[in-house]
């Protein structure tokens, strides 16, 4: 069964809103076998709204809509079903009355247009909302169901459990939705895709998704089987081949952080990092110390903004500087040796770049990025020309660093 969901208001339409309540219907659905295969948001606009509910019955079994179910003129929901349906509203006065009711107990007068919210499409089951004052209502429609819910998360959700999943176990088809997520670093999104499309391309089901980001690729895949064991057999059928193509490129299979796996290695070794950030001005450090109980491995770091404190803090010669200027190798390799040796840490890391969009020569372009890692047995480093903005120059740059330290430790016996 394929499923639709429509998230309306207007509202959800600016910036100032984001629309979770799809996130979690699609989670539920997904538990149910149901595929999840549009999502969209539609103002308050009747016939804009029908239409996207007849084009959604028009491909799936399921239509889910969240919002709109309230008092006021701009709450089409009801009318917008009803005409895309071609069925009429019908008043129901015992909810008009429960509705007075709910009011009285918090010693309020119900205001005359909360009587719109008595109105429930002709044929339609009415759905109890025991967490606000908008009932929600299930229809069926040859062959087809449509669901309206409202709009607050926490209503929504009470009403989903408590009325719709019962009724939705009995009505989907058993069938199961199983997900692997491969998380890659190190390789471009098409380099990568020219590698692994001649596999997953030979299979419908699962399905491949890649997702890109700066220096992190997701690939995920979902198979669709009867039975869980026939869906994790089908996954391993398409991933086996995948892994071997991509070895150590993968760094999870877990839906994990890059900077979860580091921490892991870094506490299986009972080792501790420091970091010395120049254009990355404390990301890295900030991305490290987002996971939980990362103070057991993560020392602390040094922003090294300008070239006074790359002296002052890290001990880069002035010389070095002067000579090969602070985007460098010979500056990254002392950053990261300075960091170690005054922290006193296992393992350093250092990035020193150009984000841009100022700062750059035709010898050193926007995007010029070097990594220093320094350790007991010496210090390497790692050069490479990002593209992009600021923005992801700065975060390939910190990616860039964490799978360099990933590689050596993963190389490094506990």
């Amino acid at each position: 069964m394929n499923a639709e969901i429509v998230a309306v208001g207007s509202e959800m339409l600016t910036p100032e809103r984001v629309d979770t309540n799809s996130l979690y219907l699609t989670a539920e659905l997904n538990n149910l076998g149901v595929e999840v295969v549009s999502k969209y948001v539609v103002g308050d606009h009747l016939e804009l709204l029908a239409s996207a509910v007849r084009l959604a019955l028009s491909r799936s079994e399921l239509v889910i809509l969240s919002g709109g179910l309230g008092p006021t003129e701009d709450d089409l929901t009801r009318d917008a079903v009803a005409a895309a349906l071609d069925r009429k509203l019908v008043y129901h006065p015992e909810i008009a009355e429960a509705l007075e009711q709910r009011f009285a107990r918090l010693n309020r007068k119900m205001a005359e247009v909360n009587k719109r919210q008595a109105f429930v499409i002709d044929g339609a089951t009415i759905l109890p909302n025991d967490r606000g004052t908008a009932p929600g209502q299930w229809v069926e429609e040859s062959g087809a169901v449509v669901i309206l819910l409202p709009g607050p998360p926490h209503e929504i959700k009470a009403m989903f459990e408590r009325q719709c999943l019962p009724r939705l176990t009995r009505l989907v088809p058993q069938q199961v939705i199983r997900t692997l997520e491969l998380r890659v670093a190190g390789m471009g999104e098409s380099d990568l895709d020219q590698l692994i499309a001649p596999v997953y391309k030979k299979y419908q089901n699962p399905a491949t998704t890649i997702l890109a980001g700066a220096g992190d690729i997701q690939i995920h895949f979902r198979a669709r089987c009867d039975t869980q064991a026939e869906a994790d057999a089908l996954l391993c059928e398409v991933s086996g081949p995948i892994e071997v193509l991509l070895g150590d490129r993968i760094y999870s299979r877990t839906s994990e952080s890059i900077e979860a796996v580091v921490g892991k290695l870094l506490l299986e070794r009972n080792a501790t990092l420091t970091v010395a950030e120049s254009c990355t001005g404390g990301l890295l450090g900030e991305r490290l110390t987002s996971v939980p109980g990362s103070s057991e491995y993560f020392l602390g770091g040094f922003i090294t903004y300008s070239n006074a404190l790359k002296t002052e803090l890290l001990g880069v010669p002035l010389e070095m500087l002067a000579e090969h200027g602070a985007v460098s190798k010979p500056v990254a390799e002392a950053m990261a040796e300075g960091a170690r040796r005054r922290a006193h840490s296992t393992y350093a890391l250092s990035i020193t770049g150009i984000a841009g969009p100022g700062g750059a020569t035709e010898e050193k372009p926007v995007g010029t990025t070097y990594v220093g890692l320094a350790n007991a047995n010496g210090t390497e480093v790692l050069h490479r020309q990002v593209l992009g903005d600021r923005a992801r120059i700065r975060m390939f740059a910190s990616q860039l660093a964490l799978d360099f330290l990933r590689r050596k430790l993963s190389s490094t016996k506990v």
